[in-house]
């Protein structure tokens, strides 16, 4: 059955494309005069992406220890890559979709020549930047809430940012028990694998985290055989230390491969990042 598609256009600029369960929000600039006509192509073009994936759904849920040499579509391939560039062997390039779909659109605008693009897919954001352009992103410490707790600020010395975020309580599964696992990258892509790794990371053993097979949530999930967790109950602030500490370790070998940029990791009210990531907070 096909997804249903719509597109919204918002007071101010912005754009809205929904496609079956998936959210954009398109926003596109030339200087400071906002372009929704070039946002509603953008999501009619974000159609064509989505429609892609769905038909290469079941074929991007198994893990690649290498690449497919008779794969063609360029967005399939660069989910395949960020996925082996973080590095995960439990990791399916679906890991990356999200932020993977928000970079195409993204780099749609900026090819055709905006100078502030910013796409944000259900909380996986990408952004592009000439001109001395600057934007704010908010994160919040739970995926699950509305709550914004910080504020980014990220400008024009790179083109391209990826912000992304990964957790209990988000769309996808996880195996970890962070409330929220923030990374920042170059693009949305890998910082989209990259915040499911480090989430991930966040795993600890206490009888108040409730895990079991994936398969009992999603009979059709991407990683069978593996467990998730369904839910955290109170932790006492060691094991809530322990589990951040495990997170940022991993972000920060990530960081010194040149995979991401930085991560912020919080759970249960208590948090964490890395320098690039506290660099770019807005105090």
């Amino acid at each position: 059955m096909p997804y249903q598609q719509s597109i919204s256009r918002l007071e101010g600029g912005d754009v809205v494309a929904e496609f079956g369960p998936m959210r954009l929000v398109i926003s596109a600039f030339v200087g400071k005069v906002p372009q929704q006509q070039m946002s509603v192509r953008a999501a009619e073009e974000s159609f064509t992406y989505l429609e892609r994936l769905a038909r290469l759904k079941r074929f991007l849920g198994k893990r690649f220890p290498r690449m497919p040499a008779d794969l063609k579509d360029p967005i399939a391939i660069k989910m395949i890559r960020s996925v082996q560039a973080v590095g995960n062997q439990n990791l399916t390039p679906m890991a990356a979709v999200a932020g993977t779909i928000a970079d195409a659109v993204a780099d749609f605008l900026y090819n055709r020549g905006m100078t502030k693009v910013v796409v944000d897919n259900g909380g996986d954001v990408a952004v592009r930047l000439e001109r001395e352009a600057s934007v704010t992103v908010g994160i919040r410490q739970e995926i699950d809430k509305q709550e914004i707790s910080n504020v980014l600020s990220l400008d024009s010395r790179s083109s391209s940012w990826g912000v992304t975020t990964s957790g209990l309580g988000g769309r996808s599964l996880t195996r970890g028990i962070a409330s929220a696992a923030t990374v920042i990258a170059r693009n949305a892509s890998l910082a989209d694998a990259a915040a499911t790794d480090v989430a991930n990371a966040s795993y600890i053993e206490d009888p108040h985290v409730i895990q079991v097979p994936s398969e009992e949530i999603d009979p059709n999930t991407d990683i069978p055989g593996l467990n998730v967790t369904i839910k955290v109950g109170p932790l006492n602030e060691d094991k809530k230390s322990l589990s951040i500490s495990r997170a940022i370790k991993r972000a920060e070998e990530l960081t010194n491969k040149g995979i991401i940029l930085g991560a912020l990791v919080a759970v249960q009210g208590k948090v964490a990042m890395t320098d690039f990531f506290h660099k770019c907070l807005v105090e």
